[in-house]
């Protein structure tokens, strides 16, 4: 059984870089690459929604200034490569990018993003949404917030779960069944989608995410296969 919604949090691209010596910049760049590497096999197994932890706010607002700028200049190049890709057409690829990124990136990294947003909007067969300068607790104030408007404007509005998941960043997403984080550090990332991963399976591995390869992407499917989800029945 495949996932129709899968996460990744990609987890120890510092880590993975000390152990050889080399600086954190290094485990980016390499963790990009099997970031294209997972995306391409989620791709040949039809799954139809992808999503991927970018960076969290704090990743942009509390490591070194140098860091934060190679990491804005590979989000760059990744995504002015994605936009590019002849699959995002032929595939019917739509790429989404959700997140506090307009606030914080610098000019050109977001004109690449809006591009490739803008290029696909309208493809509907597969998602690949990224999560960039992300928390969830910001989804959920913001959604909050929205809701809070409506309700000031219509005495008679209800809030129920349907109103709240209109109003998250996430709204046109289904909920995610497997979310697999690697790095071997079982914990939550800020709030990662916390509404729609409410009844997802999870699956961590020891695994430094730049030695994150396809073959262990499909080991992560085949437990999620064989799981039983009683979804609290």
């Amino acid at each position: 059984m495949i996932p129709a919604h899968v996460v990744i949090v990609p987890d120890g691209n510092r880590r993975w870089a000390k152990k050889r010596g080399r600086p954190a910049f290094f485990g980016h760049q390499e963790g990009m690459k099997a970031m294209e590497k997972i995306a391409d096999a989620a791709l040949k197994l039809q799954i139809p929604y992808l999503t991927a932890w970018g960076c969290s706010v704090s990743n942009v607002t509390e490591r070194s200034a140098a860091e934060v700028k190679f990491l804005y200049k590979i989000f760059e190049i990744y995504f002015k490569k994605l936009a590019k890709r002849k699959e995002l057409k032929e595939k019917g690829i739509r790429v989404r990018v959700l997140g506090r990124w307009e606030e914080f990136f610098p000019e050109g990294l977001k004109k690449a993003v809006r591009k490739v947003m803008e290029d696909t909007e309208k493809n509907n067969k597969h998602h690949f949404t990224v999560l960039m300068a992300y928390d969830g607790r910001d989804e959920m104030t913001a959604a909050a917030e929205k809701l809070a408007k409506a309700a000031a404007k219509d005495k008679n509005f209800r809030v129920d779960r349907e109103t709240l998941k209109a109003s998250l960043w996430s709204h046109d997403l289904p909920p995610v069944d497997l979310v697999i984080r690697t790095g071997g550090e079982p914990h939550w990332s800020a709030g990662l989608m916390m509404w729609d991963v409410a009844e997802s399976q999870l699956y961590f591995t020891e695994t430094l995410w730049p030695d994150f390869s396809p073959k262990e992407f499909d080991k992560a499917l085949q437990a999620y296969s064989k799981t039983e989800r009683r979804l609290g029945r």
